[in-house]
């Protein structure tokens, strides 16, 4: 036996604005709301990503992060999408990579990595 990963549960102050900007990025959409959370995916698929209202702010770097790739441009192109659905570079002291780290409307972490996948 084993288990499957079927969320991924992210704490935020406003879980509507942060379903919005996900669902800009990985093309997910809505698929339940209950009081203060958001649970957005690809119906049938997993995992979905369950946006979890909470009071307090971030306060810290992230122990786990989301690592996300083009589908249909290179890395460049993705970099511009990314930032004009509101994500921000962030310097967490990465050095010279391959990849950016950004951050969400909230402060959350995530790396654009440079290959391309299937969509």
């Amino acid at each position: 036996m084993a288990c499957r990963i079927t969320e991924l549960v992210l704490d935020c102050t406003d879980p509507e604005a942060l379903a919005r900007f996900w669902c800009g990025v990985l093309d997910f959409e809505v698929l339940d709301r209950e009081d203060g959370l958001v649970e957005i995916g690809r119906p049938g698929e997993y995992p979905t990503l369950l946006l979890e209202r909470v009071d307090e702010p971030k306060l810290q770097k992230l122990r786990l992060h989301l690592d996300v790739n083009a589908t249909d441009h290179d890395q460049g192109a993705e970099l511009e999408r990314l930032l004009a659905l509101g994500a921000r570079q962030v310097d967490i002291g990465q050095g010279d990579v391959s990849w950016y780290v950004l951050a969400d409307p909230e402060g959350n972490e995530f790396c654009l990595l440079s290959r391309r996948v299937e969509p």
